[in-house]
C-alpha cells in the first residue's frame, strides 16, 4: 500500500538510461539532500548497500544530475526487479523505460 505522499510526489527521471554513468564500485557517500540520515557510506561490492542506495536515489533525486552522478545504467538494469520502490516511482520509471518493465515481467 502506497502512502498519499508517494502517490502525489513527482519522481525525477533521466532523459535516457545511457545518461546514468554513476559509480560501479567503491564506497559512495550520498549528499544530504538524497540521504539525510546518519552518515552512511554505501559499499557497491555489497548487494544490500547497492539496493538501498539505488532505492534512496530514485526516491529522493531532485534533478536528473542526481541520477546521472549516482546511478549506473547497467547496475540499475541488473537490480531493477529487486528494488523496493513506491508503486508510482516504479510505474514512472517503467513507463519511461519499457526495458525495465520487461525485466520485471520476465522475473520468475
Amino acid at each position: 500500500m502506497s502512502s498519499r505522499y508517494a502517490q502525489l510526489r513527482p519522481y525525477t527521471l533521466p532523459s535516457s538510461l545511457g545518461e546514468l554513468i554513476g559509480p560501479v564500485d567503491g564506497l559512495v557517500l550520498l549528499p544530504r539532500h538524497l540521504d539525510w540520515g546518519p552518515h552512511y557510506e554505501y559499499d557497491l561490492a555489497d548487494e544490500a548497500d547497492v539496493l538501498l542506495m539505488y532505492e534512496r536515489v530514485i526516491r529522493e533525486a531532485q534533478t536528473p544530475d542526481d541520477l546521472h552522478a549516482h546511478l549506473n545504467a547497467d547496475v540499475l538494469r541488473s537490480h531493477w526487479r529487486a528494488l523496493f520502490l513506491p508503486r508510482p516511482a516504479r510505474a514512472a520509471w517503467e513507463a519511461g523505460f519499457p526495458e525495465l518493465a520487461s525485466a520485471s515481467a520476465a522475473a520468475p
